[in-house]
């Protein structure tokens, strides 16, 4: 994956924004649509787009927390809260959401009910697919930033930024329960039987859950602490090797302490013939090497291993 800079970041944030404005257009005509027609489907995608409209306030909180100064009691600031926010946001939102929408369509399986103003309720999904595609679309310009040419899954998995994986699941996620909701409420329309409303809010609720489990596993992963890339690793490992001085590295470690800033540490084998003068000379050039390579390096750490000695 490619380096996450300030770019980035606040291209993150004005996707989350656009997310944020069209849940709310979108989550007033799905109520409006299912005051009027009682669809089951329609009110789980209600629950659905409340949902989603809470994650955006939930992201952007904690990004609002997490530029918070380092102080004694984190050293490393607090950039964590980010990956807190992806992490609350798939499991109380997403889960909230997807165990209403399955209540909702148990209920409605258990005690049928006509759906009424059918017309109506084609005319506010043809409005929620246009919104919802809006947001996707930004969402996706957002990732492709970084992306580079791998896959839409593989991206949600290894990318580092929890806002992007969490809009790009959740509309692409809405765009889809629509296509449910929508089917729903046309074999409604042909059979005049509302089992197949009852039907489509339990797909969504369904698909709810799944988001909730893919995104909670990978803001999991993010929370413990996740490994820089691989081709991050290889430019902080080449710049030390290139720096003159260091013989070479014995082992290297960086893990993301946020989504924009890595702690790096390794150990390497400096020259013997360097004084210890010297060797803190060499040791602050190799940070300048790695941080112009890698710029996300925000703390560098580099102790001397000692060289092994000759084979017997």
């Amino acid at each position: 994956m490619t380096e996450v800079d300030e770019g980035s970041k606040h291209t993150s944030t004005r996707a989350v924004i656009v997310a944020l404005l069209a849940n709310i257009g979108v989550a007033a005509a799905k109520l409006v649509g299912f005051l009027l027609t009682g669809s089951s489907s329609l009110v789980a995608e209600f629950a659905h787009s409340l949902a989603d409209t809470g994650n955006q306030v939930v992201l952007l909180v904690g990004k609002q927390r997490s530029e918070q100064r380092a102080d004694l009691l984190h050293p490393f600031g607090y950039g964590a809260y980010r990956f807190l926010g992806g992490f609350l946001v798939a499991e109380i939102l997403f889960g909230l959401g997807a165990l209403f929408s399955i209540y909702e369509g148990i209920e409605k399986l258990i005690h049928p009910h006509p759906v009424d103003y059918l017309p109506v309720a084609f005319a506010i999904l043809a409005v929620t697919i246009a919104l919802e595609s809006w947001s996707l679309r930004t969402a996706v310009g957002a990732a492709n930033q970084q992306r580079e040419n791998a896959g839409w899954l593989r991206f949600v998995r290894a990318t580092r930024v929890p806002e992007l994986a969490v809009l790009l699941l959740e509309d692409s996620g809405a765009l889809l329960g629509l296509g449910f909701a929508l089917v729903a409420l046309i074999l409604t329309a042909v059979t005049g039987s509302s089992v197949f409303d009852a039907a489509g809010s339990l797909a969504i609720g369904l698909l709810l859950g799944t988001n909730s489990l893919i995104l909670g596993t990978e803001m999991v992963s993010l929370l413990v602490g996740e490994s820089a890339s691989d081709v991050q690793l290889k430019s902080v490992e080449d710049a030390l090797a290139q720096t003159q001085g260091i013989e070479r590295v014995v082992h290297l470690r960086a893990v993301h302490v946020s989504p924009e800033e890595l702690l790096v540490g390794a150990k390497v084998i400096f020259d013997p013939a360097l004084s210890v003068s010297e060797a803190a000379v060499v040791v602050d050039q190799a940070e300048v090497a790695i941080r112009s390579t890698v710029p996300s390096a925000r703390w560098v750490y580099i102790e001397p291993g000692i060289p092994e000695p000759p084979p017997a």
